[in-house]
């Protein structure tokens, strides 16, 4: 059952919650995704193309060591930092040009680069070949940057990609900036049961899980390779920075992550905005987002 939205979040909030489509289950057959993965470019792409040049940056393609990688260029490009940014689409769909919305406004924000690999994709290219893509990227633009002149970022699968690549790499960057990670492929969180109605995106047996067996391809989705909630995180981690909303699917996951990664000594922060949803940073003409986007940016500053 669709819960009312609440009176204490913003009209653009209220009408979004008021008019998101029904949630229906998602086949997993190939034919399927590629038809959906058409329709979400079709619908999303244009909009943010218009988005980017209206605030003034740039878009190239380069291909870092065999990755095909979007980078997002500001106007004024301050100092000698970059931002390595995976997109969201529970690894089954979405890709750098639909997640225009967040990067090109976070390279605005931040006058810094945005890399943002084309990583691989479920089910063709099920675990670790997506992990794999981020982390030969990573390890380039650590390479020309130096690591700690680099911060991680994501949302949703991507969130989740960016937290099994820096549990991954000796070289630690300086930041972690997350929106709605996917750090537990299982329905282990509470809210996963109690917010059903509730986020207008998510549905665990209709649209998460059969996503989560795809990109796990036969492993446990409790496992840590899979599901880094469920990994030991190493004292040196980044200071990481956690965004979710009291209507977000994930915010107990994201409560679950923070509350592990402080306790391992972690300088983590958990951000939670009244009445928003999983990854409302997505949403381009919505005040809230626009204030979670602008403190993402002072965080990575």
């Amino acid at each position: 059952m669709r819960v009312p939205p609440p009176t204490t979040i913003s009209r653009q909030a209220q009408a979004l919650l008021r008019d998101a489509p029904e949630i229906v289950a998602r086949s997993m057959e190939l034919a399927a995704i590629q038809e959906r993965r058409k329709a979400s470019a079709a619908f999303y792409v244009p909009d943010n193309l218009t988005l980017a040049l209206g605030l003034g940056v740039t878009l190239n393609e380069e291909m870092i060591a065999g990755v095909r990688t979007q980078v997002v260029t500001p106007a004024n490009v301050v100092g000698n930092s970059a931002i390595l940014y995976f997109f969201g689409g529970g690894y089954v769909q979405g890709s750098p040009d639909e997640d225009l919305a967040i990067t090109a406004r976070l390279a605005h924000l931040t006058k810094r680069k945005v890399y943002a690999p084309y990583y691989r994709l479920a089910p063709e290219h099920p675990f670790p070949q997506g992990l794999e893509d981020g982390f030969t990227v990573y390890t380039a633009l650590a390479a020309h940057y130096g690591a700690f002149a680099l911060t991680v970022a994501g949302e949703s699968a991507g969130g989740g990609l960016g937290l099994s690549l820096l549990l991954k790499v000796a070289e630690k960057p300086a930041k972690a900036a997350l929106m709605s990670p996917w750090s537990d492929l299982s329905k282990t969180g509470d809210t996963l049961s109690t917010l059903v109605g509730n986020d207008p995106w998510l549905h665990y047996e209709l649209t998460l899980e059969p996503a989560a067996r795809a990109y796990a391809s036969g492993r446990e989705l409790t496992s840590p390779e899979v599901s880094p909630l469920y990994a030991d995180f190493p004292a040196n981690f980044p200071k990481t920075l956690i965004t979710t909303g009291t209507r977000d699917l994930f915010l107990s996951d994201c409560a679950r992550l923070s509350t592990k990664m402080r306790a391992a000594g972690i300088d983590c922060e958990l951000r939670v905005w009244e009445g928003m949803w999983h990854v409302f940073e997505f949403e381009a003409n919505l005040p809230e987002a626009d204030l979670s986007l602008t403190e993402i940016a002072r965080f990575i500053l």
